[in-house]
């Protein structure tokens, strides 16, 4: 997951100090500026809408988009730890272009409505990663669990999700355990999931994600950043082993020259061509999955 040491790393990569022109506008788009995804082929016409969702601890905001006619498998979100933005409010909007009904939730409604970062701010900065920590401590375990269960009932109640069909859940950062922990609560449900730059998929505890995979029934891709792969070079052999021991197929790749948190348009180390690499494997994914 996202933390000082992360921060660090993609600092001395920036160059933070003596930044490039290049490099400072890599920096300015967690300002308010982010790359303008790629329109998908033959894109579907979409309409989206501001939720709440009921959960067992309170009201949770999200946004829904889908396509505006017919029913599509449905697919849940996890932002990374800036949480629910536009720029993944643009990512949803983008998957549902191709054909799917999208969730994208705000992990932290317990403390906090989303967006919660003002323009100019994000993680690396000492002051917002002391306000967003105490909204990362309210997460536990078995309330991800509960939140994945009430994001998932309200996914198939929606008019547009075909239900004949499996779910997919994909997550950013922080995102990555919890879709492990909603695909296999509710294994009935998910067949295909998705991390991107995961981080804490790997722990020696009977609930760490890694532990969860014999109860899934769902493909995975994990797309690992090249530094988070650095400090944790087995972390893929473990997950590799366990989907195989599981019998679940299960694509795990480190992406060569990125950082963590490259996959978010708005993220100041954002890597446009092994994003939309990283994009086309995961559509690749749902396409066989669902």
């Amino acid at each position: 997951m996202c933390d000082e040491h992360t921060a660090e790393d993609n600092d001395r990569f920036l160059g933070i100090a003596h930044p490039s022109r290049r490099q400072f506008g890599m920096m300015t788009g967690v300002a308010g500026l982010m790359a303008v995804l790629p329109v998908p082929a033959n894109a579907a016409a979409i309409k989206g809408r501001d939720v709440v969702i009921d959960t067992p601890e309170g009201k949770a905001d999200a946004y829904f988009v889908a396509p505006a006619t017919g029913k599509h498998p449905g697919v849940l979100i996890w932002p990374d730890i800036m949480g629910l933005r536009p720029a993944f409010r643009q990512m949803a909007e983008r998957l549902a272009q191709s054909g799917y009904a999208v969730l994208v939730v705000n992990q932290f409604y317990r403390s906090t409505k989303a967006p919660f970062l003002k323009a100019g701010e994000s993680f690396d900065q000492p002051d917002v990663r002391a306000k967003i920590m105490p909204f990362v401590e309210k997460l536990t375990p078995a309330g991800t669990v509960s939140d994945a269960k009430a994001f998932t009932t309200f996914i198939d109640a929606q008019k547009e999700v075909d239900t004949k069909r499996g779910l997919a859940s994909t997550g950013y950062c922080m995102g990555g355990p919890m879709v492990f922990r909603t695909v296999a609560a509710r294994a009935d449900r998910y067949r295909a999931g998705g991390t991107f730059h995961g981080g804490g998929l790997v722990g020696d505890k009977p609930d760490s994600p890694n532990a969860l995979i014999p109860q899934m029934k769902a493909s995975f891709l994990i797309a690992i950043a090249e530094n988070d792969d650095q400090r944790a070079p087995t972390d893929k052999d473990v997950l590799k082993k366990a989907f195989a021991d599981a019998k679940l197929p299960a694509e795990i790749e480190v992406y060569k020259g990125t950082m963590h948190g490259w996959c978010p348009p708005d993220s100041k180390v954002y890597n446009q061509a092994q994003a939309d690499r990283a994009w086309e494997r995961m559509l690749a994914l749902f396409q066989k999955a669902l």
